[in-house]
């Protein structure tokens, strides 16, 4: 069903008022008439690429031998129990999984930068490069690969990219071992010198998201008015709705419905968190949860939302923090994330880690299944997305960076397989897996990433 007027609806349309931005959802009334679906041009991939640090219980001798992480069979026939990656199994045929490559840019190159790589990893997982040892503003470290994507193929949506995160990044200066904290706080790198901060507040990347007021304060007033985003765009949502056919109107209303629901959902973890009850993270805004799943699943809805409406087509999101004692109850340990790291060999303290690492992994399919059920065109956003999991760390307990953890979900736009377990050889540089993934991401003529020898073959 089309534009009923006969006229295409832009595919960059934006609902306006008082200060909200409020972009539409694919509907058919944007296929200009006479044009088959299968003739429109091909939407670039979307790209996330979440780090969790630490590493994993699998990159234990002992715990890769229980499987905690990889399946022990490769190719098509592997089992996804008992290991972190179990509870992607409803997923199983959008999952590659690459295992055993090494983060070598990550490791201490001179004897002054031996005990640093909780502070320097994050900046290498998705540069592949080795951070200069600084704490001034010389820093210098590489382009991060969702950043080379953007800088691509970003131009086309309001905002190129956006980068989150859970866990308080606000610091600044020296963290420890000479390292300047930029390092550790964000995984996104415009260039060599160019960190991208990162937002946590599930409020703030709203705002972004959805220009929910202008400035500062209309945005403070319309809370304060108790007034949703969606009040200031309320007539040109009607106008829209007269002329669009029925199949049309009811995706553009569930859309709307999502975005309310979402909004509705920050404005109760704000109330709950100005109330003057105690709270779990009295350092964190009013717009993040204590709960970290709650967290989670808010940055997972505002991705989906924003793949669907086209805002932008990259994200980065940062799970975890270097040398974090978050405490995970729901994961069924108790320890502090960082102690429970350093398992000491100890066989009952890594299948304890490794109930941590299948929690992590536990809040993906979450998203996964949001976008599997968020149709565009003729198919859902998980055919036209790249997930990039993974950590720049493997054993935490000798703070190693081989044999790390590693996995993208997704179809890619047609460009990964899925259902597939490849094993690497000893010593590959996760830099070929990334070169790989930008060439899967259409930047094919990509020749170099990072350490990189060689593309990685990301099929059979």
């Amino acid at each position: 069903m089309h534009f009923i007027t006969g006229k295409a609806v832009p595919r960059r349309t934006f609902l306006r008022g008082a200060g909200a931005a409020v972009s539409l959802p694919f509907l058919d009334a944007m296929i200009p008439a006479g044009i088959r679906a299968a003739a429109r041009p091909e939407d670039p991939t979307r790209l996330v690429a979440i780090e969790m640090v630490h590493g994993a219980a699998g990159s234990n001798e002992w715990g890769a031998s229980r499987n905690y992480w990889s399946p022990s069979q490769t190719g098509r026939d592997f089992d996804l129990a008992p290991g972190a990656l179990s509870p992607l199994e409803p997923f199983r045929d959008y999952l590659t999984i690459v295992s055993d490559t090494d983060v070598e840019p990550a490791e201490a190159k001179k004897p002054k930068e031996i005990g640093g790589d909780h502070f320097r990893s994050s900046a290498t997982f998705l540069t592949q490069a080795h951070p200069r040892q600084t704490e001034g503003s010389d820093i210098f470290v590489g382009t991060s690969l969702d950043q080379a994507y953007a800088q691509r193929f970003g131009r086309d949506t309001p905002l190129p990219s956006m980068q989150l995160c859970i866990e308080n990044v606000d610091q600044s200066g020296g963290c420890a071992y000479g390292y300047a904290c930029v390092y550790t706080d964000t995984i996104s790198w415009a260039s060599p010198t160019e960190p991208l901060p990162m937002v946590r507040d599930p409020r703030v990347a709203f705002d972004q998201l959805f220009g929910a007021g202008g400035s500062s304060q209309e945005r403070a007033a319309r809370r304060r008015a108790n007034r949703s985003v969606l009040d200031f765009i309320a007539r040109r949502v009607g106008e829209l709705r007269r002329n669009l056919g029925a199949a049309d109107v009811a995706r553009l209303d569930q859309y709307l419905e999502n975005v309310r629901e979402l909004e509705r959902r920050i404005q109760r973890v704000e109330a709950r968190n100005t109330s003057g009850e105690e709270r779990q993270l009295p350092e964190a805004p009013a717009g993040v949860p204590d709960s970290f799943e709650e967290h989670v699943k808010l940055m997972f809805d505002l991705q989906a939302l924003a793949f669907a409406a086209d805002v932008t087509r990259v994200f980065s999101f940062k799970m975890g923090r270097d040398s974090s004692a978050r405490v995970y109850p729901e994961s069924g340990v108790d320890k502090p994330f960082h102690p429970a790291s350093h398992h000491g060999g100890n066989e009952d303290n890594i299948s304890d880690f490794a109930q941590i690492n299948r929690y992590h992994v536990g809040m993906l399919p979450y998203f996964l299944e949001r976008l599997q059920s968020t149709m565009e065109g003729e198919t859902h956003l998980l055919d036209k997305t790249l997930v990039v999991y993974g950590s720049p760390m493997g054993d935490p307990n000798v703070h190693n960076h081989k044999r790390c953890p590693l996995f993208l979900a997704g179809g890619a736009n047609g460009r990964l397989d899925g259902g597939l377990h490849l094993r690497a050889h000893p010593g590959t540089p996760m830099a070929n897996v990334m070169l790989s993934v930008g060439h899967a991401l259409g930047m094919d003529d990509m020749e170099r990433f990072g350490n990189s020898a060689g593309a990685f073959p990301l099929a059979l």
